[in-house]
């Protein structure tokens, strides 16, 4: 077999061509610090790397989904707590309606003041929660969830809870209509109390002149007592939400640990030994430069270079 000097010649530049082509793989594996740079370069670890970036991407989803369920109800228990306190005070109000030596003109004075907070707390109960929803608006409707109509509040959106899109559920609101409008009656049981309609009855009563003591001493006492489990309902509704909340940091720790899973994941599936890469780039530089250096002796001897 008769090999040709151009033939000789084009089989060494393949071969340099070959050992250049990988020493810039090499070097733009050290450079990226990624062992599987293309699918091609390996397409096993590729396809597990491509698993596990969709988990981390997945659980980034989730986190943002629970950081706003977070930040809805830490709103709607600091809520929770100042209808509370505005309870609290009206509460104060009825028992110093209570006082045998007020006239009719102080009692419709008390009741005015209890006229103001009901309103306040009407304001509470329509908070929103910066975000275009409110945080008693239960699972949507049109508008602000409490309607002052004539006849009394009325609920205007849908019973129950919004819900993030969350791999576990997580509420976006509080159920308006269960924490301000149905409270268990102490004194009826199946019964269902309004706070609103508490505050208005008894608003509207000590408003009224001419009443006995025996009258307004028993409006007093029913009122406080209804009041009393207003209250209590507020407080059960609160410590829900202080529920979720705990039950929402367990979520987070979950999802944190399934997303430094998948990024250890991806990890070991492409990224790059970067002490064996070292080697393994010195080696090729090494072996490119022995090519080059042989090349350039082989390239020297020919007939022609005998000849001269």
């Amino acid at each position: 077999m008769r090999i040709t000097t151009a033939n000789a010649y084009d089989t060494q530049l393949s071969n340099l061509q070959r050992r250049q082509q990988s020493l810039t793989d090499a070097q733009d594996r050290l450079t990226s610090g990624k062992r599987v740079l293309r699918a091609s370069d390996d397409p096993a670890a590729a396809a597990v790397a491509e698993r596990a970036l969709a988990t981390e991407a997945r659980a980034v989803a989730q986190q943002r989904a629970l950081d706003a369920s977070r930040n809805a109800m830490q709103l709607s228990e600091t809520a929770i707590g100042d209808a509370g306190e505005v309870l609290q005070q009206a509460r104060e109000l009825i028992v110093a309606a209570g006082n045998g030596s007020y006239t009719d003109a102080e009692r419709k004075t008390v009741a005015t003041a209890i006229r103001g907070l009901r309103d306040d707390l009407l304001a509470v109960a329509n908070r929103g929660d910066g975000a275009g929803r409110y945080l008693f608006g239960g699972q949507g409707g049109n508008g602000l969830p409490l309607l002052d109509n004539p006849g009394g509040v009325t609920y205007n959106a849908s019973a129950g809870q919004l819900m993030a899109a969350s791999g576990e559920a997580s509420p976006l609101s509080i159920d308006g209509r269960a924490a301000f409008l149905q409270a268990p009656d102490p004194t009826n049981a199946g019964a269902v109390l309004s706070v609103f309609d508490v505050l208005d009855r008894v608003v509207g009563e000590l408003s009224t002149a001419g009443r006995t003591g025996a009258q307004i001493a028993q409006t007093v006492g029913q009122g406080l007592g209804e009041v009393d489990a207003l209250s209590g309902n507020l407080s059960a509704t609160r410590a829900r939400a202080g529920e979720t909340l705990k039950r929402i940091d367990g979520i987070e720790l979950r999802l944190s640990q399934t997303k430094l899973d998948a990024q250890r994941e991806r990890s070991d599936a492409e990224d790059l030994d970067m002490l064996q890469a070292i080697s393994d780039f010195k080696n090729k530089q090494t072996g490119y430069d022995a090519a080059l250096q042989t090349y350039a002796l082989v390239q020297k001897m020919s007939l022609f270079d005998y000849l001269r």
